[in-house]
């Protein structure tokens, strides 16, 4: 299910001319470190919300293919219809993708870099689960 996670995510964080896509920020070692610090539910909430938008281009584009076989642009458009859909429930299990993929794009030293912002401070690793 990690691959559909990362394929939602990178599907809506692109590269852009003047920022780098999600796949540029280490993005595979934070899915990792993300599952195992993580808990159980938000994990569950984070995969159906992926599996959710892997599922509802449909809705969205009006293709019945999953978002993952859809070409850039038609996946570009999918991201920001899902984003926005009147359905509720669906928009918010998408937006646990979303806030997963922004604590990593975030915290990118070269994201940081372009918005003026100092590097974040190595993590010192003292937060664990219980």
């Amino acid at each position: 299910m990690l691959w559909l996670l990362r394929s939602a995510i990178v599907m809506t964080y692109p590269r852009t001319p003047g920022l780098p896509g999600i796949e540029d920020c280490a993005l595979d070692e934070y899915l990792a470190r993300f599952k195992k610090e993580t808990g159980w539910i938000i994990w569950l909430g984070t995969i159906t919300g992926a599996l959710l938008f892997h599922l509802t281009p449909l809705l969205t584009v009006y293709l019945p293919l999953p978002a993952f076989l859809l070409p850039s642009k038609l996946g570009d458009l999918h991201a920001r219809r899902v984003m926005t859909t009147r359905i509720y429930l669906l928009r918010q299990a998408v937006w646990l993708v979303k806030l997963c993929a922004g604590l990593c794009w975030g915290a990118d030293p070269e994201v940081r870099r372009r918005f003026a912002l100092a590097p974040l401070p190595k993590d010192p690793g003292t937060w664990r689960r219980t």
